[in-house]
């Protein structure tokens, strides 16, 4: 079995990787490395199944011999690294979205795309369910990626009705783990490398905004099992970890865990920040078997001895 996975250098792509790899799957790498890392591959690379291909998925996909498995989680996926990448973020998640699905139908492969819980933007519904629609501001700061990861969803599912196509949707909230990068501006990688540095913690409003952190072995576990569902076509599923956890409460747990005293700065919230966050996980218990297992100290443990 061969799968190509798009962004492939990415945090979450590269941990992906490796779990085919483990499975047996000979896997085609794809990423243009404008926020992943070769670093990320150091092992994948040394395995005779791996392949990779350094390119813009935006602007084509050079995989010509034949695949059972089309992955596509190329995007940026931090607030910092799509504001600086706005168009980009756009282009990979329309254009890339496109040439994902007729690498897929040209191959008669399912099509997994990972899709994102900044889709049901500031939720009016908690927790949130995959049949909520979403309040979402389709021109604000986060717009670019929030409404690309909805176009993409809206693509799929076209592609779906019109071509065949075999499409499959995870949405993923807040996951957290090694090789993410400690400027990228989210709120684990930035705790814990304030912390080991010895510099407050920044803090956005109050703290009292709430996020679900999501080990991410365990979204690996669930991406693969959606990916194999004998009967998959048209699924969307939340994959995330449903323990609602506030951010002055996870600057807690990071001081604590790193052996260093909370100091925080608060800060202004930025534009269209989520207040809270949470998935109803009820279709993947049912659909999948699966939930998350690892706790956060647990997972927050491993990150931080990674960082280290």
């Amino acid at each position: 079995m061969t799968a190509v996975v798009l962004g492939a250098a990415g945090f979450i792509g590269s941990h992906l990787v490796d779990r085919l790899l483990r499975d047996g799957t000979a896997v085609i790498g794809v990423d243009n490395l404008c926020t992943g890392s070769l670093e990320n591959l150091a092992g994948a690379r040394r395995n005779a199944a791996f392949r990779f291909i350094e390119v813009d998925v935006a602007q084509g996909i050079p995989v010509d011999e034949p695949v059972d498995l089309v992955l596509h989680l190329a995007s940026p996926a931090s607030p910092f690294d799509y504001a600086r990448l706005a168009r980009e973020t756009l282009a990979v998640n329309s254009l890339g979205t496109d040439r994902a699905c007729d690498l897929a139908v040209r191959n008669e492969a399912p099509l997994l795309f990972a899709s994102t819980s900044e889709i049901y933007g500031e939720p009016l519904v908690h927790p949130q369910p995959e049949t909520y629609f979403g309040n979402v501001n389709p021109i604000g700061p986060r717009a670019c990626y929030d409404e690309g990861k909805r176009f993409a969803e809206a693509l799929i599912a076209t592609r779906v009705r019109t071509d065949g196509l075999d499409g499959r949707i995870v949405r993923i909230f807040n996951t957290y783990g090694p090789r993410m990068r400690p400027d990228d501006g989210r709120v684990v990688p930035g705790f814990i490398g304030a912390a080991l540095r010895g510099e407050p913690l920044t803090i956005f409003g109050d703290g009292t905004q709430t996020r679900s952190f999501c080990y991410v072995d365990d979204l690996v576990e669930g991406i693969v099992r959606v990916a194999r569902l004998v009967s998959g076509t048209g699924t969307v599923v939340n994959l995330g970890n449903p323990v609602e956890t506030s951010v002055a409460e996870l600057a807690e747990i990071v001081c604590e865990l790193t052996g260093v005293p909370l100091r925080a700065v608060n800060t202004p919230r930025p534009p269209d920040d989520p207040t809270r966050r949470r998935p109803d996980i009820t279709l993947a218990q049912r659909l999948l078997g699966w939930e998350p297992h690892v706790a956060l100290r647990d997972g927050l443990a491993a990150t931080i001895a990674a960082f280290r």
